[in-house]
């Protein structure tokens, strides 16, 4: 498949569709990019820069090399196309606005072609190659500062090994869609029936951020560029138990969309502190809300970047029974 041009989206005019053809003149692939997504590939091609751009599924992602630009899907082969042929097309694409194409949109041409992996090649191709230990292996083997390198910055272990909490945050302001995708996180957080039994405070307003320092136990730290309060809300969860065990399902899913969120802003280069030390009834004063909070999650770029922290051996953290 060969790079061929940047057109106009179908639907909207913040978009673009990216198209490869190959030898026959209907063996075409499209990958279709959002305003952000677009943005963020034109950002760094501005700069003249390397680096990656992660897509709306959150599994597929642009790598963006000097040479060649790849384009890795989740369930598709792998696409490229030389860097200087694809920067100077979508640069120039990204000069003028342009409209939607309402027309037509075959099958074909709308949805980029399936190919099935032969796992047979594959495990061939794992084979013939130096055997490496995975994460799950050197955290077994009491190892836990060895990070596999080619995992994706957002692969999931990597996140989990990479994680750090931090007290001091960089003045810079986080990307309105970065915010998006750690509230998406909260919203597909399991929880008890699927009721979702908690609320989310998204708290902007600098005065309620220095409220909500003093009512955490003055940890100055809770005015982060991005202030998010989780709060219980038992009324949501339609099971028929007695109320203590709706509070304790409206707590723990509380928690677990906490720990979504704060897992989706590590994946997007963010950092994080947990709060759990506050006066319960001043932040429910200061949010205007008689619901109960669980927790407090500031998170922010942080002000320096630290390693992995050690944590004790796993034969010392579980204890089997058989």
């Amino acid at each position: 498949m060969q790079f061929q041009s940047v057109e106009p989206s179908y639907t909207s005019k913040d978009g673009c569709r990216l198209v490869w053809q190959g030898i026959d003149e209907d063996d075409t692939d499209v990958i279709i990019l959002n305003k952000t997504e677009l943005n963020n590939l034109v950002e760094i091609f501005k700069n003249n820069s390397v680096g990656e751009v992660e897509l709306e599924d959150q599994t597929s992602f642009i790598r963006i090399n000097s040479d060649v630009t790849q384009f890795i899907l989740t369930n598709h082969r792998l696409l490229e196309a030389k860097t200087t042929d694809i920067q100077e097309k979508l640069l120039e694409f990204a000069k003028v606005p342009h409209e939607p194409q309402y027309v037509y949109i075959g099958t074909k041409e709308f949805y980029p072609s399936i190919w099935i992996r032969d796992d047979t090649k594959v495990k061939e191709e794992a084979d013939s190659k130096e055997t490496k230990k995975s994460l799950i292996q050197a955290i077994l083997s009491s190892e836990p500062e060895k990070i596999r390198q080619d995992l994706s910055p957002t692969d999931l272990f990597r996140v989990f090994s990479t994680r750090r909490s931090t007290r001091k945050f960089d003045k810079t302001k986080v990307e309105d869609w970065k915010i998006d995708k750690i509230l998406s996180a909260a919203d597909v957080a399991p929880s008890a029936g699927n009721f979702q039994g908690f609320q989310v405070f998204l708290i902007k307003n600098k005065t309620t951020k220095e409220a909500l320092v003093e009512a955490a136990n003055n940890q100055p730290y809770v005015n982060a560029p991005v202030v998010l309060v989780f709060c219980m809300d038992p009324s949501r969860v339609k099971l028929k138990f007695p109320s203590e065990i709706l509070d304790k399902f409206s707590l723990q899913d509380a928690t677990i969309a906490a720990a979504f969120s704060l897992l989706a802003a590590s994946g997007v280069g963010l950092s994080t502190i947990w709060i759990g030390m506050f006066d319960e009834d001043k932040v429910k004063k200061i949010l205007g809300t008689d619901l109960r909070p669980s927790s407090i999650l500031c998170i922010g770029y942080p002000d320096k970047k630290k390693p992995p922290k050690s944590r004790r051996k796993l034969k010392d953290l579980i204890k089997v029974i058989e």
